[in-house]
């Protein structure tokens, strides 16, 4: 059974491969589908952005397909930059313009109140239009220094007191069962099995 993810994010779609892989689901990029257009992501919830994209995807490539939503919440810039993670420094998406923003808006914070958490709301939709979703959330510190050369995004800064690492000095494997993706993908597992077992039956 294929399943349609709507990102063309490299590292999402490794990520997330590998965890959908076991549940027996033909994993496709929405990349594979010419024509499709980039949704904007609007939503003031990454919730509202997840259901946005999937809807989407499932519409235009006529298949069961998976978005998400996910972002970074710094306690000390109240909730920042949250939805506004990928563009955080504005466009286009850079990765590297995103981290640096981040640490100058970080200088001077002290450790403790150094908290934060990646936040991810997946989407599952059929070409219906049904959608389902499921979230989860991963704890960690930011640092003053970028560590780590795995992963994307601000996952450098992003320092899992558990494991001593950030998330670019993790395994993927390890990243996975940890990470608010992974979480998020472990409830929406029950979503799938159920879609695919009425699919099936």
């Amino acid at each position: 059974m294929k399943l349609v993810l709507a990102t063309n994010n490299k590292g999402k779609v490794k990520e997330l491969d590998q965890l959908l892989k076991p549940l027996g689901f033909e994993v496709v990029p929405i990349g594979q589908y010419p024509g499709f257009q980039e949704v904007e992501e609007d939503g003031d919830t990454f919730e509202a952005n997840a259901i946005k994209k999937a809807v989407a995807a499932a519409e235009f490539t006529g298949e069961l397909a998976l978005a998400d939503d996910s972002g970074l919440e710094v306690d000390a810039l109240k909730g920042a930059p949250g939805v506004h993670s990928a563009r955080f420094a504005g466009e286009p998406k850079d990765d590297q313009r995103n981290n640096n923003k981040l640490l100058q808006l970080m200088e001077g914070v002290p450790e403790k109140e150094r908290t934060g958490r990646f936040r991810c709301v997946i989407a599952v939709s059929t070409p219906d239009g049904k959608t389902q979703t499921a979230d989860g959330a991963c704890q960690g510190l930011i640092l003053r220094e970028m560590k780590g050369i795995g992963g994307f995004g601000y996952d450098p800064l992003f320092y899992v007191t558990e494991f001593k690492k950030t998330f670019a000095e993790l395994d993927l494997t390890t990243k996975n069962l940890i990470s608010h993706r992974g979480k998020a993908l472990q409830r929406a597992k029950e979503i799938l099995d159920r879609l695919r077992t009425v699919q099936e039956g």
